[in-house]
């Protein structure tokens, strides 16, 4: 949609959690579904239903993956009957929450859960960047004067994100030797699609973005057992290598508390 006035997105960031309305109609999905094989559904935050394209993207792309979830719960219960004893069923749950709103973009996080009895059920984390100029999504590379693949901007915050993750490591009691070559975190490298889940995150200065968050879901950075995983790299970082339509996204610091969010 074209820009919308400033109102709509003060309204976003002034969403007040407590609302006990809203924190109904944000527990109730937008679509689900309960069959012989499998219940899923799919929530939109209500935060994200005053963009009507948006909505519906959202809408059309969690009933796809539904929909293949459900292919495949029937065809496991072909191929593996006894699985669904005792009125066991597969589960796929997807919910799209609003993470930030920064200028002209809408920051939402897509959370998976995934039952499909195996040894224990899986989740995930991914993000979904909207342009409201554009009406899709799109990612953080115009952001920067400069992001090539294996450029020097990504270079250097693919470095950083590793340094992250490393920190958050040894606080979980894992070592690590040399972020840079350790196994799993080189695996950060320097391409937006190899550099984890981006996400605006919210800043103490309005309609400002205090940095970069990257999303890594179970398995992505370690065993599934240490879980999730994100790094945040404040925009002081990269702030040089900003073009001119970063520059003014940027600024402010976190909001205290805010990792609790991720």
């Amino acid at each position: 949609m074209a820009v919308r006035t400033g109102a709509l997105l003060l309204a976003l960031l002034t969403f007040s959690a407590t609302s006990s309305v809203d924190a109904q109609e944000t527990e109730k999905p937008a679509f689900a579904i309960d069959t012989r094989t499998i219940e899923g559904s799919v929530t939109i935050d209500t935060k994200l239903r005053s963009d009507p394209a948006l909505h519906a993207m959202l809408l059309a792309e969690g009933k796809r993956e539904l929909a293949k979830w459900r292919r495949e719960s029937e065809k496991s219960l072909k191929d593996m009957p006894e699985a669904f004893g005792s009125g066991r069923k597969y589960a796929f749950e997807r919910t799209y929450n609003l993470r930030s709103a920064v200028g002209s973009y809408l920051c939402i996080t897509r959370l998976d859960y995934i039952d499909g009895l195996g040894a224990h059920p899986n989740h995930g984390t991914n993000t979904i960047l909207w342009d409201t100029r554009a009406k899709k999504a799109v990612s953080i590379r115009p952001l920067f004067k400069e992001s090539a693949s294996d450029g020097p901007t990504l270079k250097r915050l693919a470095h950083e994100i590793r340094m992250k993750l490393a920190e958050e490591k040894k606080f979980r009691d894992i070592a690590i030797e040399n972020p840079d070559t350790d196994p799993m975190l080189s695996q950060v490298n320097a391409d937006l699609l190899h550099m984890g889940a981006a996400a605006l995150a919210p800043s103490t200065e309005p309609n400002k973005s205090a940095g970069l968050i990257f999303y890594f879901s179970p398995y992505a950075m370690g065993s599934y057992v240490e879980g999730d995983y994100s790094a945040f790299v404040p925009w002081t970082y990269f702030k040089d290598d900003l073009s001119a339509e970063g520059a003014g996204l940027f600024g402010g610091e976190r909001p205290e508390g805010d990792e609790k969010n991720d």
